[in-house]
């Protein structure tokens, strides 16, 4: 049973009864009922920041793993990118400066990433400035990957064509050291056993029994190898390069026009042939078609005292053999 309430009025100085109208009673009600609205409203809202369905909760998860993926790779990118700094240092001031080739510019090495549009497909998306960064520094990273493989590609060739050179100059004594008496004469200017007067020596003579070994003093194509009036029996050998030499006087001869030797390789005797005094190797180094002194292309044979022993007796004054 509901209670009853009562109120005093001052007028009849008595306590009367409260009465309800009906009105009331639904205002009361619909009020209520618009608060119970506005909780659950409210309260749903609420609940559902914290509780998610498992199709919602699948996708922060992999959102999540995206992003970890993303950091991971971005990562990786950078310390790729350090990397390939330092081989690209190494690559300007070390490889091609050894090799004598130009360094290759930054500007090379980072060409064609530019335009404000390249990247302008992947506008649109909850992520785009992640994904536009991402995009730019693998491109950046496989266009300087390409050009640093290109000059390693270089390098290379470049090295091979160095230890061809290397090989190709002279480089060694035309008679051992243990087969030779002496150096008759150097590169310097001679009197002419036959034709008594003072004239330029363009090569060396080094003395030798008849028969002794005579070596190519580096690689190359023997362009010549005959007789003549005046070397005898004479081989002569290009190395490429500028450089070609002169073994004259031979005995016999080992080889023939065309051959490719390399050096060390045996080519002929020392003997007397052609306008010589006695058995011996008249040798000659030619640069550019100009005759230089031989001496200088020994270094693969001599040792530094060797070396100014035999620089000394070549400069000696005194008569040629040839």
């Amino acid at each position: 049973m509901a209670k009853v309430k009562y109120y005093y009025d001052s007028d009849t100085l008595s306590y009367r009864k409260i009465e309800i109208r009906k009105g009331d009673i639904y205002k009361r009600g619909i009020l209520v009922f618009l608060a119970v609205l506005l909780i659950a409203f409210f309260g749903f809202i609420g609940f559902s920041q914290i509780l998610m369905s498992p199709q919602e909760r699948a996708q922060k998860r992999e959102l999540e793993n995206l992003k970890l993926n993303y950091d991971l790779l971005k990562k990786r990118l950078d310390e790729s990118s350090q990397i390939l700094a330092q081989l690209q240092e190494r690559d300007n001031n070390i490889y091609r400066t050894y090799f004598e080739a130009n360094p290759i510019s930054e500007e090379q090495r980072t060409s064609g990433f530019g335009g404000v549009n390249r990247y302008g497909y992947l506008d649109g998306y909850d992520n785009s400035s992640l994904v536009k960064d991402l995009t730019k520094k693998m491109d950046v990273l496989s266009k300087q990957i390409a050009v640093q493989s290109m000059s390693l590609d270089e390098i290379v060739n470049l090295a091979k064509e160095k230890e061809n050179m290397l090989a190709s100059i002279p480089a060694i004594l035309p008679v051992k050291k243990e087969d030779m008496t002496r150096v008759a004469s150097g590169f310097n200017y001679r009197m002419h056993p036959i034709l008594k007067i003072r004239k330029f020596h363009k090569g060396m003579d080094f003395t030798a029994p008849t028969g002794t070994p005579i070596y190519a003093s580096g690689n190359g194509e023997v362009a010549l190898a005959r007789r003549s009036a005046t070397f005898g029996k004479v081989v002569y050998i290009d190395h490429g390069y500028g450089y070609r030499t002169i073994y004259a006087h031979m005995s016999e001869i080992a080889t023939q026009q065309g051959n490719q030797v390399k050096r060390g390789d045996l080519i002929g005797y020392v003997g007397n042939t052609g306008r010589s005094m006695a058995p011996h190797l008249h040798y000659e180094v030619h640069k550019d078609g100009v005759a230089v002194n031989p001496i200088y292309f020994y270094y693969g044979d001599l040792t530094p005292e060797e070396f100014s022993a035999m620089q000394k007796v070549a400069e000696e004054e005194g008569q040629s053999y040839d």
